[in-house]
Order: structure tokens, then C-alpha cells, then sequence
């Protein structure tokens, strides 16, 4: 038999005449007229070589032959459905693992919220997130490495849809009770109190100095560390201040008992956005938990608007950051990046 030839509706026709030994009833139950069944079953005995429905008295049976093949003919037609139908995905059982690429900063910002969303809708599922070694992939490896990732340069990594996560901006973080918070909203005073800089592991100085020397400025760095999160747990015990994005320092000002104030420059904001591999796009899971994270992005809210004081003479510009993460690439310098801190 010739497969290339075989039309899969003789299939249906089959099962249906097999399950409902009638010609009549197997045409209602696949909305077929019954000429047209009766055609299908004409053409089945040819293909088969077997009558496959006899008439005995006024009833149709199925021969020994329409017999054996009642249940595989079932079971073929389930298979072809299931390879046919687009797999649905139930968060509440599955136990798959997703694999994210995201910086420092988003984790520590949006894992810990993640975490427990996913405790309530999938207790089983497991997220991996990668860094440093994504940075050995090229694009079109890494788009079959990951499940989602999470940057702020969206347009760095070809063949992935993307959409705005949240707006963040930097703000600067203060021990709660810091007797220079006074200090700070002037210019002057901010750049002469000692600072916490974040350097992440592939970069030379923190992206605010950058920024700062373009503008003509420095500030005094008393202390350098790796991640932003080691920043603000020094702020929470010393008295110097650390300029960290304004959404982490309020997820940790609680437990760490920190103050939040603006930065007496106009640092502008910066936009964190959700990107999949097109490669994902239509897979099932995936899409769930993009909608979990835009979820937990539009929890945090709308960032407050921010007034500053006593800065006569300021210039609008955004802070653009030269930091990148393992997800971009070099050659987008204009724009603001995630650290890896």
C-alpha cells in the first residue's frame, strides 16, 4: 500500500463504521451524508481487501477482519490527533524546569515574588537562572539555551519577540536615620559623601561615574563592590550612601532598614523588557510563565514621581549606562544596559 495515496478521511470513515456497525449512524457521526459513507466504505473494501461490514438479517456486523481492526484503528486516530493538536500546558502538574537568562539586578528584584507566585500555581516547576556562562553562546545557541530572558537593550539579540517589562530609574540608598540624608539633595554634597560603587565582574568602574565624568563630575568612592545587593546591605550598616535602581533598594528597604532619596541629577529611567526566542513563542509553558512575570512586573507598580531640590541649573538627560549584560552585545553604547550587579 502506497501511504503517499492514503487519504486519512477513509480513517475516520473506518472508525466510525467499525464503532457504529451501521452505515447510516457512521454517517451522522461524523456529518457525513450517507451516500458519501457508503462511498468511503466502497472504497475501504477495495483498500483492505475485506467487506468489513456484512449484512445478517436486518443488521450490519463487522467481519473477523472490520473486528481486528476496531481498536487500532481507534488508537492510530488518537495518536494522529495528539501529534496534530497543539499540547496544552497544566502549570498545576508540571514538573519542567525553565531556563532564564537575567541579570543580577532583575533576579534580585523579581525572583524572590516569582518564587511565589509559582509556589501557588505550579509547586513543581523549577526555574534556572543563568549568567556567566551564557556569555560563551552565540545568539542562535543561546535562543536554544533559554526559555526567556530579561534586559534593557532589547533590540541585542536577533530572532527574539519582545515587550516591556517595567521602568526603573536610579535613586539613592541611605542607613534609615543617616544624619547626611539632609546632605544629599544638593549636588555638591552628593558628590562629596563617600559612596558604595558597583562594578560588575567584566567592567572597569561603575556606569554611574561613567556617566558622571561625561558630565563633567566625580564623586567620592570610599568603597567598590561586585553586586547591588552587597551595596545596599553595606549602606544598612555604615554611613555611606550607594546610587542603586530605585525599585531594589524599595524591595529590601524593609529588611534592611533603608532610606530611599532622589538624586540630585537627572539620571532619567531606563527600561527593563521581556524577551523569548521565536523558536518559543507559541510554546505553551513558555507563554504561561511570560504572563506570570508581567504579572509580577505590574505588581510593583508605576514608579512615584520624583521631585529635586536646590539643583539650580540641571541638566535633562538620561543616565546611559555602558555596562552590558552576557545577553547584549557591544554595539549598542548609547543605550542604557543591565550590570551583571
Amino acid at each position: 500500500m502506497n501511504l503517499g495515496t492514503l487519504d486519512l478521511n477513509l480513517l475516520v470513515a473506518l472508525e466510525s463504521l467499525l464503532e457504529e456497525a451501521s452505515v447510516s449512524r457512521a454517517a451522522d457521526r461524523v456529518a457525513l451524508s450517507q451516500p458519501a459513507m457508503s462511498h468511503a466504505l466502497k472504497r475501504l473494501r477495495i483498500l483492505l481487501g475485506d467487506p468489513l461490514l456484512v449484512r445478517v438479517g436486518p443488521q450490519m456486523q463487522r467481519t473477523a477482519r472490520g473486528e481486528a481492526l476496531r481498536y487500532p484503528v481507534k488508537d492510530v486516530l488518537s495518536r494522529v490527533q495528539d501529534l496534530l493538536v497543539t499540547e496544552k500546558f497544566d502549570a498545576g502538574r508540571s514538573t519542567r524546569t525553565f531556563q532564564l537568562f537575567v541579570s543580577d539586578y532583575a533576579s534580585d528584584l523579581l525572583l524572590p515574588s516569582l518564587r511565589k507566585q509559582l509556589q501557588r500555581q505550579a509547586p513543581n516547576i523549577s526555574i534556572r537562572v543563568q549568567h556567566g556562562g551564557a556569555v560563551r553562546l552565540d545568539p542562535f545557541e543561546l535562543a536554544r539555551a533559554v526559555d526567556l530572558a530579561i534586559t534593557c537593550v532589547p533590540n541585542s539579540f536577533n530572532g527574539c519577540y519582545q515587550q516591556r517589562l517595567f521602568t526603573d530609574r536610579d535613586a539613592c540608598a541611605l542607613r534609615r536615620g543617616n544624619s547626611i540624608a539632609g546632605q544629599i539633595s544638593c549636588e555638591t554634597e552628593f558628590l562629596k559623601v563617600k559612596h558604595v560603587a558597583v562594578v560588575g565582574r567584566e567592567f572597569t568602574e561603575d556606569p554611574v561615574d561613567t556617566w558622571l565624568h561625561e558630565e563633567g563630575h566625580r564623586r567620592n568612592i570610599a568603597l567598590t563592590v561586585p553586586h547591588y545587593l552587597q551595596a545596599l546591605h553595606v549602606v544598612a550598616q555604615s554611613d555611606l550612601i550607594a546610587v542603586i535602581p530605585e525599585r531594589l533598594i524599595r524591595a529590601y528597604s524593609a529588611v534592611l532598614d533603608l532610606d530611599l532619596l532622589p538624586v540630585p541629577l537627572d539620571v532619567g529611567t531606563f527600561d527593563e523588557y521581556l524577551l523569548h526566542p521565536a523558536t518559543k513563542h507559541s510554546d505553551p509553558g513558555c507563554l504561561w510563565l511570560r504572563g506570570v512575570l508581567l504579572q509580577v512586573a505590574k505588581s510593583m507598580g508605576p514608579l512615584c514621581p520624583q521631585r529635586i531640590r536646590n539643583v539650580p541649573n540641571r541638566r535633562s538627560r538620561k543616565r546611559h549606562s555602558h555596562k552590558q549584560t552576557n545577553f547584549e552585545t557591544a554595539s549598542l553604547p548609547s543605550q542604557r544596559k543591565n550590570s551583571s550587579s
